[in-house]
């Protein structure tokens, strides 16, 4: 039976920088012989373009629309009662200039006093037009294949300092679409799974007179824990759980100036597959416990680590950096960007410096992405016309 050589390919050229898909985090007498492997790993690509720029640390700094991505939970501690974020992401710019990554994320709160939250968003990856070929070369037929998924969210306070948030998400991935296939070129078909994220988030802050305090952050969030996800009927994947947890910390010098410094761990919660025996039937619950009984652990923990300072909470300057282990897919990569907020507008812009090569390198490498985000308290209704009250 042919295979489908541009599938494969495609869920390497993306699973590989972004969700470790291929990564070889265990070594066994000096040769690598495990790896982890996720499907869809377009849902750990930063949608955010402020996360962006504090080296992807998203989980415990202040609340705004994306909070959906980061952790749902914040949104009862967001500033303003309504708030949208947009985001569209270049993706592998230095090689091709159709992929993309375009995201849209919206909160709003209710209750009398405001600590109840309703969210949603919605996420869409276009890898461009591409050219299919079976495992001699022939060509079955172009398509553009596309991946998206839309979550709904809600969340609220449990206390002054404490608050939690749940979200359901259904995801669709179609990475040969537009295929004519035949007998002998697979059951390949578009790939459906349903996932939540669970998240909590604490929060404190010390006033010390003359416009002085800080603030401590602390979250942590259960992302993607759902069904598998099957584009064959021989075969199914898990998508790409992960267990984060995040600090922020805050302090405010005076009425005008702030800087927040925030570091965030995050490991898969994927078990580590073996090339002797790639035993893909392991469950979901099953997969999440035995992701901490192979390998070396500390191995397989992201580190992101951010700082951003804001001046009259109208313009703000970050960077930060990225780590993961040299054995289990090795991106390092330094991030900056900046911030400027008029009235109920702010636009975030992210920049990550180009770093390594190969799969190390971060297809968002000499690339730079931009957030809309709108915050307000209340939606105005229009203003009657007295001229026509007046004319009745």
């Amino acid at each position: 039976m042919a295979k489908k050589i541009a599938i494969i390919g495609l869920t390497l050229l993306v699973g590989l920088v972004t969700a470790k898909v291929g990564a070889q985090p265990a070594n066994v007498n000096g040769t690598s012989n495990s790896f982890v492997t996720t499907a869809v790993p377009f849902l750990r690509i930063s949608p955010d373009a402020r996360a962006g720029a504090m080296g992807d640390a998203g989980i415990a700094v202040s609340p705004d629309a994306n909070a959906q991505y980061w952790n749902i939970a914040k949104l009862p501690f967001a500033e303003k009662n309504y708030g949208v974020s947009m985001t569209y992401t270049p993706w592998l710019k230095d090689l091709v200039p159709d992929i993309f990554l375009a995201y849209i994320a919206g909160y709003a709160k209710f209750g009398k006093e405001s600590d109840k939250v309703v969210s949603g968003s919605m996420r869409y990856f276009s890898l461009g037009n591409i050219n299919y070929t079976d495992a001699l070369g022939n060509s079955i037929g172009t398509g553009l294949p596309r991946e998206y998924s839309f979550d709904l969210g809600y969340s609220q306070k449990l206390s002054e300092n404490l608050s939690v948030g749940l979200s359901m998400r259904y995801i669709h991935s179609a990475i040969a679409a537009g295929v004519s296939y035949s007998n002998n070129s697979g059951d390949y078909r578009p790939g459906n799974a349903f996932s939540s994220d669970l998240g909590v988030f604490y929060t404190k802050k010390t006033d010390k007179g003359d416009d002085k305090s800080n603030t401590l952050n602390m979250g942590a969030v259960l992302s993607n824990i759902g069904s598998k996800i099957s584009y064959n009927s021989s075969r199914k994947d898990f998508i790409p759980m992960n267990l984060g947890v995040g600090v922020a910390y805050t302090s405010q010098f005076d009425a005008y100036n702030a800087i927040t410094f925030a570091l965030d761990l995050n490991k898969l919660l994927v078990p580590v597959l073996s090339y002797a025996n790639p035993d893909t039937q392991v469950g979901v619950v099953s997969g999440i416990f035995s992701s901490f009984g192979t390998g070396d652990q500390l191995k397989e923990i992201d580190a992101s680590m951010g700082a951003e300072y804001w001046y009259q909470k109208q313009f703000a300057v970050r960077a930060g950096y990225f780590y993961e282990n040299k054995d289990n897919g090795d991106r390092q990569y330094i991030t900056a960007g900046i911030g400027v907020k008029y009235n109920i507008f702010q636009i975030n812009a992210s920049y990550i410096v180009p770093q390594g090569s190969g799969t190390t390198r971060n297809p968002l490498s000499n690339t730079v992405r931009f957030s809309l985000l709108m915050e307000f308290d209340k939606i105005e209704k229009a203003a009657p016309d007295t001229e026509a009250e007046e004319s009745k």
